[in-house]
């Protein structure tokens, strides 16, 4: 297996905060495949004592925190219990929503039939709300930026689902396994030598911004995950034929 790297963005005594790239695991799951803990090089000494303070899905890439000890963890899982935690997320979806803004407040709970699928509930689900905000349009797709205020499982894939807009790339949710080239230009002609590859092959979400309180001296902290190079080439596709 090549040896994988994670640019870190934050460290010190107390937490450190990651550009998670997309399929990677934040924990070890029952399936086995690499985590988290096991890339993080620089951080030599205190990797195996990493503590989870919130979770991004396998297939999400941008800003994963985690503490270092047990306090940092107590205080910053507070911030996000408290929904004091600012996140932003950058999610290309398929489709145009009419307005420029919007807020979507549902109630969700586990598919009953499908494993690890998560369902929009008239009764008896758990409180989600996402903010969300259109921040360039193109044809036949919108890069949204969305604000979750709840931290439900799979909640902005969900949430976009649920309103039209599913993610541009999302199997479980939208359908779709990738997204080609050939999908935006009519025109298109593979080559005869060997298959068309997919301009993205994963969710197209990317957690972009994380705000909090240090949890040792109450400090505001900004952290942005530069976005992946598969998620900006998407993006420059689709703008180029939106011109």
């Amino acid at each position: 297996m090549a040896k994988r790297t994670i640019d870190i963005l934050l460290e010190d005594e107390d937490l450190i905060a990651v550009n998670k790239p997309a399929g990677l695991l934040t924990v070890p799951g029952r399936n086995g495949g690499v985590s988290l803990r096991e890339v993080i090089g620089s951080a030599a000494g205190v990797k195996d004592f990493l503590l989870l303070v919130h979770r991004l899905d396998r297939q999400t890439s941008g800003v994963l925190l985690l503490a270092k000890h047990s306090d940092a963890q107590r205080a910053l899982q507070k911030q996000f219990q408290e929904r004091t935690v600012h996140k932003e997320y950058l999610a290309i979806v398929r489709g145009q929503p009419v307005e420029d803004r919007g807020r979507i407040e549902v109630l969700m709970a586990p598919h009953s039939r499908v494993t690890g699928k998560m369902v929009v509930k008239q009764h008896k689900g758990k409180h989600s709300i996402t903010e969300w905000e259109v921040a360039e349009r193109f044809a036949g797709a919108t890069l949204l930026r969305c604000h979750p205020l709840t931290g439900r499982q799979h909640q902005i894939r969900v949430h976009l689902a649920h309103i039209g807009l599913p993610l541009l790339v999302d199997p479980l949710y939208g359908g779709a396994e990738a997204f080609f080239l050939s999908q935006l230009k009519p025109d298109y002609r593979p080559s005869s030598r060997h298959e068309e590859r997919p301009l993205i092959q994963r969710l197209t979400l990317h957690a972009h911004v994380l705000a909090f309180s240090h949890p040792r001296n109450g400090r505001p902290i900004r952290i942005e995950a530069p976005v992946p190079k598969d998620f900006r080439a998407t993006v420059e596709q689709l703008r180029k034929t939106a011109r």
